[in-house]
């Protein structure tokens, strides 16, 4: 059941966040907007209280609209006054969790004018087009008794056939209630510096299969720290802060965000910003830095969650199915295993009972 609404409620909002995506629209707007779309959707289920308690329910990740070579979490402050200009590939990454149940996704959308459909084509095509048949292939080898390293390894075959390159530090966990940062993990792209140990898929796991493909050379750099505006608590952590406002706000997160990510704006007052550094340089607060591939490079992202089924998998989010714009790639998948895969149905259709 909570699967089922979690689907609603995600495509209702992420449908109202696209209809944003045109030239002049501030990108803060946007993400509050997101926001606001999921929390609206969440509040319509689950008022009653069940066994003396509310049943929570929310934003489980910040609306983040990232532009360009901006690969994620660029969910800005209220004063921020960046807005979309056309052309530009805009990735948007929001989840929303149903009683610590979460669903995450993000799609990639370029800014067109509204009621405008041009084509897409070139190496922005390829890169967007390299995504959607990534993330059709990863939710069909993620099947019991395979591995996370298959579930890699398929991915990277993609993207060479793609002509495109996968991004660096980019992990897509296994999901679980109150947690999106299980320790089953599929690693984008393996590195000297980054490596992940191998887990078997089992049934009833839940990922958030992560895409992030780019024309690059995929390694990100940070270009300003102050753009981060996305945290989340560590729970392993512990320290006695010294001063009062960061005593104030690690309470406020503590009581209102214990367990998922969260956008500085909802922290309300200026002790709020005074309190987040020492918060920060204690390692109490987990920051989601807003990374670059080079400037003019092409950058997109698609993400799914994905729950492993005995006859087939479930997709609880509707990603790939809402990026409808004409994508129009001269490339296309070439591994002769990997295509018969994705002829194949994600759940073979359930076979009609035999009437007695």
């Amino acid at each position: 059941m909570h699967a089922v609404l979690l689907m609603k409620k995600q495509t209702a909002a992420l449908t109202e966040v696209i209809k944003m995506i045109v030239p002049g629209k501030k990108i803060v707007d946007i993400c509050v907007a997101g926001d606001k779309h999921l929390e609206t959707e969440c509040t319509k289920y689950y008022n009653k209280k069940v066994e003396g308690a509310k049943v929570e329910k929310g934003v489980a990740i910040p609306t983040c609209v990232s532009v360009n070579e901006q690969v994620s979490y660029n969910c800005p402050e209220v004063e921020n006054k960046d807005v979309l200009e056309e052309g530009q590939a805009v990735k948007i990454d929001l989840g929303a969790h149903i009683d610590g149940y979460v669903a995450h996704q993000a799609v990639t959308i370029v800014c067109q004018k509204e009621g405008g459909n041009e084509k897409i084509t070139g190496k922005q095509a390829d890169v967007i087009k390299a995504c959607i048949v990534a993330q059709e292939v990863a939710g069909r080898v993620l099947r019991p008794g395979k591995t996370t390293t298959d579930v890699s390894n398929a991915i990277t075959k993609v993207a060479e056939d793609f002509g495109v390159h996968l991004v660096e530090g980019v992990l897509s966990h296994n999901m679980k209630r109150f947690a999106i940062d299980g320790n089953k993990v599929v690693l984008l792209k393996k590195t000297p510096e980054t490596k992940a140990d191998d887990h078997e898929i089992a049934l009833y796991d839940v990922f958030g299969l992560d895409i992030v493909m780019t024309t690059g050379e995929g390694k990100l750099s940070q270009k300003d720290e102050k753009e981060t505006q996305v945290y989340k608590r560590a729970l392993e952590k512990s320290y006695s802060l010294k001063m009062k406002a960061s005593r104030g706000v690690f309470s406020d997160i503590c009581n209102r965000f214990p367990s998922f990510p969260f956008a500085a704006r909802y922290l309300e007052g200026l002790s709020a910003k005074a309190g987040l550094p020492e918060c920060l340089k204690h390692d109490l607060l987990v920051p989601y830095p807003v990374l670059y591939e080079k400037t003019g490079e092409y950058v997109a992202h698609v993400k799914t969650t994905i729950l492993v089924m005995g006859k087939g998998n479930d997709r609880i989010t509707k990603a790939v199915e809402m990026m409808e714009q004409d994508v129009s790639s001269e490339k296309s998948l070439q591994d002769a295993e990997l295509v018969e895969l994705i002829a194949q149905p994600l759940k073979p259709p359930a076979k009609p009972r035999k009437k007695k």
